[in-house]
Formats: structure tokens, sequence, C-alpha cells
């Protein structure tokens, strides 16, 4: 049996190229990003270092606030819908049905499509004169006139919402069956032999051994969440009044107006909030123990 230490170098050899690459497009820009936080670097004034002047300065900026009290809303109500719709959808397309592969293809149409194309789709479904939100809303009778969907704080963070859920949830209910399908049948087969019934066994079992699948959603949802940017570049720009600006769409203003160094610290508070949110999540689904 080969020594431990050449097992060590060896593993070592192995991942040395994904670390380069790691360092190189990931460590490095993270590193630059939380650099240019702790300066006031303005592109019609000289590089001058500041500490946490940046930081100082998100405090007292109401639109940092706003920002941030968006995004939590933002997160805290479509990471739930996703998950819950997701495990709905995960649950029906593990059973025999009838055209289950095809389904289950056509299910990830929405997530497919590009944030971009999808947005732009959205943007003419929710058109105040033609489009098919209001024909429907009409044809139903559920109002009389035409609703202006984006014109509002609350219809347009509903409208976000929808596009939002309806694009994601897929990626959710494809990871969760494939959850599901590591779950041996034969668990299910003894618990019913046992006399457990439906909600038993869904408490009991599926839920319990669907945790990492879990732990893989909410992460990867609550960090896409969190730095929203393009769907709501496209829809709202951040209207109306900046009631759906999102963190990562206030750092882009701030970018695009030459202001580097406090984009960077609203970057960094992006970053440090998905990171928590992350460590929390693990902790949650018991693949914490090693942060502790």
């Amino acid at each position: 049996m080969p020594a431990r230490g050449y097992n060590g170098r060896t593993a070592y050899i192995f991942i040395a190229p994904m670390l380069i690459v790691v360092c190189a497009f990931v460590l490095l820009p993270v590193g630059g990003t939380v650099w240019l936080s702790f300066l006031r670097e303005v592109t019609y004034l000289p590089a001058k270092f500041v500490g946490l002047g940046n930081f100082s300065r998100l405090i007292r900026d109401e639109n940092f606030w706003q920002s941030l009290k968006f995004t939590a809303a933002f997160t805290g109500v479509c990471v739930p819908l996703e998950v819950v719709l997701g495990l709905c959808f995960a649950l029906i397309l593990n059973e025999r049905i009838p055209m289950r592969n095809l389904i289950r293809a056509t299910i990830l149409v929405p997530w497919a499509v590009p944030t971009i194309v999808s947005a732009r789709t959205w943007e003419l479904i929710y058109n105040y004169s033609y489009g098919l939100a209001n024909y429907v809303t009409q044809a139903v009778g559920l109002s009389d006139q035409p609703i202006n969907w984006l014109g509002s704080p609350a219809s347009a963070f509903v409208a976000l919402v929808v596009a939002d859920v309806w694009k994601t949830t897929p990626f959710v209910a494809i990871i969760l069956l494939a959850g599901l399908q590591t779950i041996p049948e034969g668990i299910y087969e003894h618990a019913k032999v046992d006399g457990a019934g439906l909600t038993q066994r869904f408490l009991k079992i599926t839920l319990p051994l669907l945790k990492p699948a879990l732990a893989v959603v909410l992460i990867f949802r609550s960090i896409d969440t969190v730095r929203i940017l393009d769907l709501i570049y496209v829809l709202t720009n951040g209207g109306p009044g900046g009631s759906t600006t999102s963190l990562s769409l206030l750092g882009y203003k701030y970018f695009n107006e030459g202001d580097f160094g406090y984009g960077s610290a609203i970057a960094v508070v992006v970053f440090l909030l998905a990171f928590v949110l992350s460590i929390s999540y693990l902790r949650a689904t018991g693949f914490g123990k090693v942060f502790k």
C-alpha cells in the first residue's frame, strides 16, 4: 500500500490545475473587489485609500437600505415558493406517469431559456396596452381596466416574483428529482409494511434523505436571488421610484457612473450575504459541522 504522504502529494498534483483556475478566476477578482472597496476609486478623481469609508457611506445611504430591503424580500418570497413548487413537481415526476420522460424534458424549457430572453417575454406579457396578463384578467372578469403591472411597487414586485419563479422552479424540480431517485424503493416498502402512511413516509423518509439535494437547491437559489440583476434590469430597471432596485443593480449603477470604490463595497455586501446564507443552510441541513 502506498504511503500516506505519497497519496497526499498525488492528490495535490491532480487538483493543482483546478486550484490554479480558482485562484486566477475567483480568488483574485474577489480580492481585487475587496481592495477596491477600501478605496475612493472614481474615474474623475485620483485613487485614495479611505479604509471603511465606503461602508460608512453605505450605512447612511437610504438607497442602499431600500435595495437591501427589496433583495431580502425578493429572496424570502422566491426561494420558498420555488422549493415548494419544485418539490411538488419532483414528487409527481418521480411517479410512474404516462410520458414521464417527455414531461421531464419539457419542464426544463423555462430554465434553459436565457434570462434576458425570458425577461423580454415577460415584459411583453405585462405590457399595459396589449399584454397577455391584462387580456386574461379582463377576459375572466378580474379587472375592468388594464393593469399597469410594472407601474406600482407592489405589482412590480409580484410581477418580478412570478417571472423568477416561472424560470427557476424547473431547476429546483430537476435537482430534487435527482435526490428522490437516490432513495431506495425498499425503504418505502418496509415503511408500508410497518403501517406508515403517506404523510409519515414523506416526513420520516423523504425529507430527511432529501436534505443534501435541498441544501444544494437552497444555496444555489439563494445566491442567485441575492445577486439578481438581469431580470430586474430588463423588466423594471429598479423602478418605479427605485422600489425594485436590487443590491446588484445598485452596485452596477455606481460602476456604470464610474464610482468603482462604492460599487465594490456594495458587491462585498452581496458576497457576505450570500456567504452567510450558504453557511446557514449547511448548518440547518446537517452539513455544517465542519464550520463549528
